[in-house]
């Protein structure tokens, strides 16, 4: 089950890697078998060198999605005091100093982020806070600023969120001069901090319906472009519309307007109270083809793992997967509102890419078609996603010894606590060169992948044709695209009498903890449309074997909870396998992705007890089993 490090040395730094073509293999035909001419043309006869020529990537880069400043509403609000310049310098590896005063960095820098502050009232804060006589004449104005005066501010956001939610925000705060004046601040700052082939400042914002008073249907909305083009319009609020077929026209007029690009990056599904993923339009109506593939142009990416809960799957959808529970936030929506039962089933990315399937056969389309990208959400203007650098959702919850037990969301029938943050995640990203360009482009055609923080390096090729060597070969990512497509990509119409085969391959972050397994999940929907799904294990530390259940026995634990530390005596750094599905169907519509699981290792909160002496209760956990998500691989009989 485990490569050798020379075999796995080269897999990373040289070979595995992908190309930068369309998001279907350019080497394949259209029976899905590899054109041998295609082949030949990418990847070309060499001289000595083996890596001279090479047109597909050599590493991954990493970044953040989705990060805000105290530009934003309720960051500002919270008390965050960072704009949008020490959030690009923290995030390039420089120390700052926190909104608290504590001193900052990141054990690595990152290779790229988007400041994603939010569209609505952007950058106004700040006047509220500093009495500004326009906003102070009118009454929530002067509450909110005499609350954030006397260190209320969790309280001035919450009330802001629930105004802007119910479209009571006051008028000053929607001044389009006002709005343009901080969009061009904005995007003169990315441009000075956007260094292409080192650092990559993605002009972005977020765009933040709360539905129905707190349902999250939230996008990021990511600019290939600069400021040129950035600038030809001002971002779209939830003061023009709260429905994503608006932003979608936005988004579709702004890029026929200035031929620029865009996409959108929706997140947290699982505090929209059933809506995320819901199986008809915004205002009720049936799904139609025009429908589905306008979302799936638009978001080609999901955030499926942040903060604010992990986003992947639920027990109660998932019961027989046992890496199911972690870190949920399954109370309510945004505003604390309760669930009601069947709300769960549209807010989860695994159950929606199973719908996805069904609405293809019907629709023609499949809507729920995406990636999966993993961000912090950071409100502090700081890009902690490691355990033992977290610092927290918001000003509010940033490092001191009560912050566990602070409300994160509370009202009367639902209490969050801090100790539910989850220090979440990292996108890594496959692309040729640190360039808007080339990062956007493989988020476009999903060669992306998440984690919940840890950098591991983590490659998935599918195909009709891998076999044990293609895992020990000395340049494993040629034997993957000569002979199949990357993540995000397609298989169709299998050839007579193969099931599909996929190389999937993960080494450890240098800092973190081992790797106990490789999973491939699989997803399909059936000749009735009932919806399915199976957790394979296939690749796994040490000599252990599946009992008679199935189920792999667990890898250990070797966390000192007391003294937050652990060894690296079990797991491994790396693993690498070729598998064939031993369940295959040919004639049924399925997907495929990658999830690598680590070693258990110390949480953030035991880091916290350490640091500040304190004892949390038993419920609060202090171990954490840090994991990735690949884009997945679909399956289509047709094409």
């Amino acid at each position: 089950m485990k490569a050798t490090a020379i075999y796995l040395a080269a897999l990373f730094s040289t070979a595995l890697a992908g190309l930068t073509f369309a998001q279907e293999n350019p080497l394949a035909t259209d029976t899905g078998i590899i054109n041998p001419d295609a082949a030949a043309k990418a990847f070309p006869k060499r001289g000595f060198s083996p890596y001279a020529g090479r047109n597909y990537p050599a590493r991954v880069l990493w970044g953040d999605q989705h990060v805000h400043t105290g530009w934003s509403v309720d960051a500002g609000a919270f008390g965050n005091t960072l704009g949008p310049e020490e959030a690009l310098r923290f995030a390039r590896g420089e120390e700052v100093m926190s909104s608290l005063g504590e001193p900052a960095k990141l054990s690595r820098p990152l290779d790229w982020v988007a400041v994603t502050d939010h569209s609505d009232a952007a950058g106004v804060i700040f006047e509220i806070r500093d009495g500004n006589p326009v906003l102070m004449a009118d009454p929530l104005g002067k509450r909110w600023h005499d609350l954030m005066a006397s260190g209320e501010g969790v309280q001035a956001a919450s009330e802001m969120i629930a105004a802007q939610s119910n479209n009571k925000i006051p008028p000053a705060m929607k001044d389009p001069k006002l709005a343009l004046s901080v969009w061009e601040k904005n995007t003169s700052i990315m441009e000075k901090y956007n260094e292409p082939g080192r650092f990559t400042a993605f002009i972005g914002y977020e765009w933040t319906s709360n539905a129905g008073g707190g349902d999250n249907l939230h996008r990021n909305v990511i600019y290939r472009d600069g400021k040129d083009k950035a600038d030809k319009a001002i971002p779209m609020t939830t003061f023009d519309s709260e429905n994503p077929e608006d932003l979608w026209t936005w988004m579709a007029n702004w890029e026929k307007s200035t031929g620029g690009s865009l996409l959108a990056i929706p997140h947290n599904g699982n505090l929209s109270n059933g809506r995320m993923f819901a199986l008809h339009t915004f205002l009720g109506n049936p799904l139609t083809r025009e429908w589905a593939e306008t979302r799936a142009r638009w978001e080609p990416m999901y955030e499926v793992t942040q903060i604010k809960g992990d986003g992947e799957t639920q027990p109660s959808l998932s019961p027989t997967d046992e890496f199911a529970n972690f870190e949920k936030w399954d109370q309510a929506n945004l505003a604390g509102v309760p669930k009601e039962p069947g709300m769960l089933e549209r807010e989860y990315a695994r159950r929606a890419l199973q719908e996805g399937l069904k609405l293809e056969q019907t629709l023609g389309v499949n809507p729920f078609k995406f990636g999966l990208a993993g961000s912090t959400d950071s409100h502090t203007a700081l890009t902690t996603a490691e355990e033992d650098n977290f610092f927290g959702k918001h000003t509010g919850v940033e490092p001191t010894p009560g912050r566990w037990e602070h409300s994160v969301i509370k009202t009367e029938q639902v209490n969050v606590k801090g100790w539910q943050m989850s220090a979440s995640g990292y996108t890594g990203v496959w692309a040729t060169e640190n360039t808007r360009e080339a990062i956007w482009d493989a988020l476009k055609r999903k060669e992306a992948y998440s984690t919940t923080g840890p950098r591991m390096t983590v490659r998935f090729f599918g195909g009709w044709d891998f076999d044990a060597k293609d895992a020990q070969t000395r340049m494993p990512a040629e034997a993957g695209y000569a002979k199949g497509i990357p993540m995000g990509g397609d298989l169709q119409r299998a050839p007579e009498g193969k099931a599909p085969t996929f190389l999937a391959a993960a080494l450890k972050d240098p800092i973190s903890g081992n790797l106990d397994r490789i999973q491939i999940i699989k997803g399909w929907v059936d000749a009735e449309g009932g919806l399915h799904e199976k957790v394979y294990d296939v690749a796994w530390s040490g000599d252990r074997k599946p009992g008679a259940d199935g189920k792999l026995p667990p890898v250990g634990d070797t966390v000192d909870v007391e003294n937050a530390v652990w060894t690296n005596t079990i797991g491994s750094p790396e693993l690498i396998v070729a598998w064939k599905d031993p369940d295959f169907n040919p004639s049924l519509r399925a997907f495929y992705y990658v999830r690598v699981i680590e070693i258990p290792t110390p949480r953030w909160t035991a880091y916290d007890q350490k640091r500040f002496g304190i004892k949390m209760p038993e419920n609060v956990p202090m171990t954490v089993t840090e994991r990735a998500y690949t884009s997945p691989i679909w399956y289509t009989p047709e094409g």
